[in-house]
C-alpha cells in the first residue's frame, strides 16, 4: 500500500517541482515569451495542415501546454500540436470528419495516461535509433509534401486528404498557375526571415517576421492568396464531444495510433530536452501521465491530441529554462494573443505557414546523421530506409512497426552468427582411444535463432563414443535452445553415444531441468563441473567399450 501511494505522488505536482523558483524565474518568464513567439506560427501551421484549423492548433498549444507543463515529467518540456501528430490527424480527418478529432485526442489521451500508470515509459528505448531517425526522415517529407497543395491554389483549411503524395501530385497536376506565383514568392520570404535573420541575432525570430512580413504585403497589394480567417477571441468553452459506441470503434485503431505516436514522440523529446541542459530530473512514466491529461483536456476544448515538441523544447533550453514555469509560461502568451490579437492573425497568408513549416520539414533532416546512419553497416542502412519509405508511403506506426521487425531480425542474424561451435582436442598426453571422444565448446547464445545449427553440427559428429558438451561459455539460453539440447541427447544416446554435459551455469540449471535437458542424461553422474572429471569419465567409457569389443 505504501509503494503504492509512493507511486501516485510520484506521478502527480509537487513542491519539488519549482525548486530553485526563486533564482530562476525571470529567465523562465524570458524563456516562456521566447518559445510562445516560436510557437505561434507553428501551432496555427500544424491545425491548419492537419486540417482541423488554426483554432484547434491554438487551443492545443494554450490548454495543452500548461497541462503538460504541470504533469508532465520534465522540467522543460513544451507541448502541443507537432508536426507527427499532423501527418496522423489529416486522414483521420478526411475519413470520420473534424468532429473526431476532438473524440480522438480524448481516447488517445486516456490510453498514454494509462500506459503512464502501468510503468511503460522506458518502453520507447527499445527503439532502435536508425528505426527513430528514418521515422523523423519520413514525417519531415510528408509534412513538406503537405503544403505543396496551398501552394498551388486555395485549399479547405489546408487539409490534405489522403496519401501526401498522391495529394501533392495530384494538387500539381490540377493547380492554378496564376497562384503559384504568389505562394512562391510568399514561401521564399519566409524561408530567407527564417535562415538568414538568425544569423544576425540569435534572438530574431525569423518565423514570426516572415510572417508578419508577407501578411504586411498582403494587405497593400492585392493579391488571390488565402488566408487564415475569423479566430474566436476568447478561448471555447470545454464541452464533452457527442459520441456513440459505433463511433468509438471507428476510431479505436486510429486511437492507439495517436497514442502511440503521442508517447514516442513526447519521450523522446524530454529526452533530448534531458541531454541539453542538467534541468532537474525526469521521469518517463510521470510524462505519459501529463501527456494523457494533456490531451484530454485539449479535446474537452476541441482541440488535437499534443505531444512533447522536440524544436520548442529545445529553444525553451537554450533561453534558459530550468522549471516548468517557462512552459506555462509560452501558454499565456498564446493565450495573450488570441485575446488581443486575433483579428491581424486570422489575415495571416496560408501559404506564409506552408512555408514555415516546409523549412521546418528541412530542418528535421539532419543530414549528416543520415550519412553515419547509412555507412554505418547494411542491417541499421536497411532499417533506416524502408522506416523512412513505410513512413511516407503507408503510415507511421507500421512503419515503426516493421522497422522495428527488421532491426529486431538483423540483431538476431548478428546474434545467431555470434553462437560457435568447437571441438576441441584433449588437453596433455594422448591416451589409447582419445580419437573416440569429442569435446563440444559452444559459444555465445543457444537460442531459436541458432538451434538449427547446433542440433545438425552436434549429431553429425560421426566416430565417436562420448561426447562432451562444454556448456560454461553459454551466455544466453532460451527455452528452444534447451530443447535442441534436449534433442542432441536423445538422438546421439539413441546412436549409443554417451553424451556428458560440463559447466552448466547456475542461472541455466532451472531450465534445462524444465525443459528435460538433465533428465535426456543417460546417468545424473553425467553432469559435471570440471573438464578433467568429465573427460576421465568419457575415458573410462571408451576404455569399457574396447574390452567390450576385444
Amino acid at each position: 500500500m505504501n509503494r503504492a501511494v509512493g507511486y501516485l505522488r510520484r506521478l502527480l505536482p509537487g513542491p519539488r517541482d519549482y525548486v530553485g523558483l526563486r533564482r530562476s524565474w525571470r529567465r523562465d518568464l524570458l524563456a516562456g515569451l521566447t518559445v510562445g513567439i516560436v510557437a505561434l506560427p507553428l501551432a496555427l501551421g500544424f491545425g491548419i495542415s492537419s486540417g482541423a484549423g488554426a483554432e484547434a492548433g491554438l487551443v492545443t498549444a494554450i490548454v495543452a501546454g500548461v497541462v503538460a507543463a504541470a504533469f508532465g515529467g520534465s522540467n522543460v518540456q513544451v507541448s502541443g500540436p507537432t508536426g507527427a501528430m499532423v501527418v496522423v490527424l489529416a486522414p483521420i480527418v478526411a475519413s470520420q470528419g473534424l468532429a473526431a478529432v476532438a473524440i480522438v485526442s480524448m481516447m488517445a489521451g486516456v490510453i498514454v495516461l494509462i500506459a503512464g500508470a502501468l510503468r511503460l515509459g522506458r518502453a520507447v528505448s527499445v527503439i532502435p535509433w536508425p528505426v527513430l531517425e528514418g521515422f523523423t526522415l519520413g514525417i519531415a517529407v510528408i509534412i513538406f509534401l503537405q503544403q505543396v497543395p496551398a501552394l498551388v491554389g486555395p485549399t479547405e483549411h489546408g487539409a490534405v486528404h489522403g496519401n501526401a503524395i498522391v495529394a501533392a501530385v495530384s494538387a500539381i497536376a490540377t493547380g492554378d498557375l496564376g497562384y503559384l506565383p504568389w505562394s512562391l514568392g510568399a514561401v521564399a520570404i519566409v524561408a530567407a526571415s527564417m535562415l538568414l535573420l538568425p544569423r544576425l541575432h540569435p534572438a530574431i525570430p525569423g518565423s514570426l517576421v516572415g510572417i508578419v512580413l508577407v501578411t504586411l504585403l498582403a494587405l497593400v497589394v492585392p493579391s488571390p492568396l488565402s488566408i487564415i480567417g475569423a479566430l474566436p477571441h476568447p478561448l471555447p468553452m470545454p464541452t464533452i464531444p457527442a459520441f456513440d459506441a459505433s463511433l468509438l470503434s471507428q476510431l479505436a485503431m486510429p486511437a492507439l495510433t495517436v497514442a502511440a505516436l503521442a508517447a514516442i514522440e513526447s519521450l523522446l523529446s524530454a529526452r533530448v530536452a534531458a541531454s541539453l541542459a542538467d534541468t532537474g530530473p525526469f521521469d518517463p512514466d510521470r510524462e505519459l501521465v501529463g501527456q494523457g491529461l494533456a490531451s484530454i483536456v485539449a479535446g474537452l476544448f476541441g482541440g488535437m491530441p499534443a505531444t512533447g515538441a522536440i524544436a520548442r523544447t529545445a529553444v525553451n533550453v537554450r533561453s534558459g529554462a530550468m522549471t516548468r514555469v517557462a512552459a506555462a509560461a509560452h501558454a499565456l502568451v498564446l493565450l495573450l494573443i488570441v485575446l488581443v490579437a486575433a483579428d491581424p492573425v486570422g489575415r495571416i497568408p496560408l501559404a506564409a505557414l506552408a512555408g514555415v513549416l516546409m523549412v521546418t520539414a528541412f530542418r528535421m533532416v539532419h543530414l549528416a546523421t543520415a550519412r553515419s546512419i547509412l555507412t554505418s553497416t547494411r542491417a541499421d542502412a536497411a532499417a533506416f530506409v524502408i522506416t523512412a519509405v513505410i513512413t511516407v508511403s503507408v503510415d507511421l506506426i507500421v512503419a515503426i512497426v516493421i522497422g522495428m521487425i527488421v532491426a529486431g531480425i538483423f540483431a538476431l542474424r548478428a546474434l545467431s552468427r555470434s553462437t560457435s561451435i568447437h571441438r576441441e582436442p584433449i588437453e596433455g598426453d594422448a591416451q589409447p582411444g582419445d580419437e573416440r571422444i569429442a569435446i563440444v565448446r559452444l559459444d555465445g547464445s543457444l537460442f531459436f535463432a541458432a538451434a538449427d545449427r547446433i542440433l545438425d553440427t552436434v549429431t553429425g559428429l560421426d566416430g565417436v563414443s562420448v561426447v562432451i558438451l562444454r556448456m560454461s561459455q553459454i551466455e544466453l539460453v532460451d527455452a528452444t535452445g534447451a530443447h535442441v539440447l534436449t534433442e542432441i541427447v536423445h538422438r546421439l544416446e539413441a546412436r549409443g553415444v554417451t553424451v556428458l554435459i560440463k559447466g552448466v551455469r547456475p542461472g541455466h540449471t532451472q531450465l534445462f531441468r524444465t525443459v528435460g535437458v538433465l533428465a535426456a542424461l543417460r546417468d545424473q553422474r553425467h553432469l559435471f563441473d570440471e573438464l578433467p572429471a568429465a573427460v576421465a569419465h568419457a575415458r573410462s567409457h571408451v576404455a569399457r567399450e574396447q574390452a567390450l569389443g576385444g
